[in-house]
């Protein structure tokens, strides 16, 4: 008895590890200190940071930083573990001029719509999407009929 039970409880243990994501780049606070406003250049930034997750759609001088890590427990909603993002702006000679980083309360949560996007045609159910190919006949890309 105790054979089966204790494989049973290490799989459900093991069940209940999370899954962890990581989106983005999380900027270390030791490695943005490394930067000097009005010394360091882009490639000096690359070399620290890295590239960035997104360059200012009106502004190339304006770089963005966003990260964002989460934990997720099987099915239930994922939990937000660390989430930062920062801004740099550069001069016209591709100095950096400032720094900006944008503190957790500044994060707004959004609510999806949860309106549908209409589309045309009618709509099948499940049993239709199994069943339906049954009784047809098999179109021109089955290797029988190609030889």
């Amino acid at each position: 008895m105790i054979r089966f039970v204790f494989p049973l409880f290490l799989l459900l243990l093991a069940a209940c590890a999370p899954t962890v994501a990581n989106r983005g780049t999380i900027i270390d606070p030791e490695k943005l200190a490394q930067l000097t406003i009005g010394q360091s250049s882009r490639e000096e930034v690359i070399q620290i940071l890295g590239s960035p997750t997104q360059v200012a759609t009106f502004d190339e001088n304006t770089w963005y930083y966003f990260g964002c890590s989460t934990k997720q427990y099987s099915f239930l909603n994922p939990e937000i573990t660390a989430q930062s993002a920062v801004s740099l702006q550069f001069d016209e000679a591709g100095i950096l001029a400032s720094i900006h980083t944008y503190e957790e309360g500044n994060a707004k949560k959004i609510a999806p719509v949860a309106r549908r996007t209409p589309t045309y045609g009618r709509e099948t159910t499940v049993f239709e999407q199994l069943l339906g190919n049954l009784g047809r006949p098999r179109g021109s890309s089955d290797i029988r009929q190609a030889r």
